[in-house]
């Protein structure tokens, strides 16, 4: 059983910045793929970032050019860099992995942007 365990998110102003990290109990070399999802209230989950085995990358049309995945093999960790944030970013964020039998969430961290 694989666990994931998230940290970083906190409450931000507006335009601010926040760094989310979602760490792996073991390699994360193994995963297909790693990826950032969001929950806000009273809305389905919906992806934000992923990053593949091939550290290929791909983000969600709202977050382009604002928000960076990357992952850190030697500390099986990965990142979500959130930069100029907005009030509707606020919602838990979830960290996921794929290999070709599971699939694995994280518990989620609070992302709340507000002035």
């Amino acid at each position: 059983q694989v666990q994931l365990v998230e940290s970083g998110g906190g409450l931000v102003q507006p335009g601010g910045s926040l760094r989310l990290s979602c760490a792996a109990s073991r390699s994360i070399f193994s995963f297909n793929a790693m990826g950032w999802y969001r929950q806000a209230p009273e809305k389905q989950r919906e992806l934000v970032a992923i990053i593949t085995s091939h550290a290929v990358t791909n983000y969600a049309d709202s977050v382009k050019g604002r928000f960076v995945i990357s992952r850190d093999i030697a500390k099986n960790t990965v990142y979500l860099q959130m930069n100029s944030l907005k009030p509707e970013d606020t919602a838990v964020y979830y960290c996921n992995a794929v290999e070709i039998r599971a699939t694995y969430w994280g518990q989620g961290t609070q992302v709340t942007v507000s002035s």
